[in-house]
């Protein structure tokens, strides 16, 4: 079974050709669960980060000069170590932030990641909310999860927000409800059909003998046809 990885970046900028990846970061999932596993990294760009970027993820030049670039084995290998080779990178805009993933695999000459192995939850968000805002803060407020620790838009937060916005567009609650283990379900179900077991005797009628001679001269006049008639001659041929 393929792995589900909720996946984000943060960059210097909106051009691949220019900017570079200053974080990465991914939630792995199972089914719809965060498993606990995470990964994140803060890397070295070498070069400027314009102020309005900065004031977009707090990420500056200064802050980052002392971790590795991206092709140090802390990111690049312990990256594709932790996404394996069938992961399913679920992200919010996905072509961005693919498009700076291969950027920055071509400059060391390694293969792209197929647009295949993406799912986008924008492209989800805007196809059941044609219309609506769809960015990652709208999808939030949408389906109630909290922004209190959102301060900046750092990648591992991000991915810890887009795993429940996720959740919700792929059913939310009722997802919740299917991630019982059947077997418990099944389990419960035997129980239940196994104590309803058939009474050893019939229970007594509560008709008395008054009311069946009052029924039964009832019935006598409505003729031979009567639809009560039949019913009680197939209910003698049954006894």
């Amino acid at each position: 079974m393929k792995r589900n990885i909720v996946f984000d970046t943060e960059t210097t900028g909106t051009s691949v050709f220019d900017d570079r990846v200053v974080e990465i970061a991914c939630v792995e999932l199972d089914g719809f669960v965060p498993t606990g596993r995470t990964f994140q990294r803060y890397i070295n760009p070498k070069r400027d980060i314009p102020a309005e970027v900065v004031a977009v993820h707090g990420l500056t030049a200064d802050f980052l000069k002392d971790f590795p670039t991206f092709d140090d084995p802390e990111i690049y290998d312990a990256f594709m170590e932790f996404v394996g080779d069938d992961g399913i990178l679920i992200a919010h805009n996905a072509e961005f932030d693919r498009g700076f993933l291969n950027a920055e695999f071509s400059r060391l000459s390694r293969p792209p990641m197929m647009k295949d192995r993406f799912i986008d939850t924008l492209d989800m968000a805007r196809k059941m909310f044609p219309g609506a805002p769809a960015s990652l803060n709208a999808l939030c407020k949408r389906f109630s999860i909290s922004l209190e620790e959102r301060n900046y838009h750092g990648a591992l937060i991000d991915c810890h927000l887009l795993a429940r916005v996720y959740l919700e567009l792929c059913g939310g609650r009722e997802q919740k409800l299917a991630l019982f283990d059947d077997r418990t379900v099944s389990a419960e179900a035997a129980a239940r059909n196994k104590s309803r077991r058939p009474r050893q005797a019939p229970l007594p009628s509560l008709i008395t003998s008054e009311e069946a001679a009052a029924h039964a001269a009832f019935i006598a006049e409505m003729g031979d046809k009567a639809v009560w008639k039949t019913l009680l001659a197939a209910r003698e041929v049954a006894e």
